[in-house]
């Protein structure tokens, strides 16, 4: 797996946010970095459904979360946008 793609893009490689948690060529680390760019994804997608930018697509925001908690993290938090700041 090439790292840097699936940074970039992870739902091109991973089918859920779960699949990031579970990977076992990843460390905790990495599968952090991954969904957390998924994570930023997910909420610029929501701002822009938000304007009627898109129309049926869904974020995976709530998946996301979900999986960050599984390896003990938290979503973004005191963010002042909605975007929950700049991707780490």
């Amino acid at each position: 797996m090439n790292l840097q793609q699936a940074l970039d893009n992870p739902a091109s490689f991973f089918a859920t946010p779960a699949d990031v948690a579970k990977s076992g060529e990843l460390s905790r680390d990495q599968k952090i970095q991954i969904l957390r760019r998924w994570e930023y994804d997910a909420r610029l997608l929501e701002v822009a459904q938000e304007e009627n930018m898109m129309g049926g697509t869904s974020s995976r925001l709530e998946e996301v979360l979900d999986a960050l908690h599984t390896l003990g993290e938290e979503g973004s938090s005191g963010a002042t946008n909605k975007q929950g700041g700049a991707p780490n």
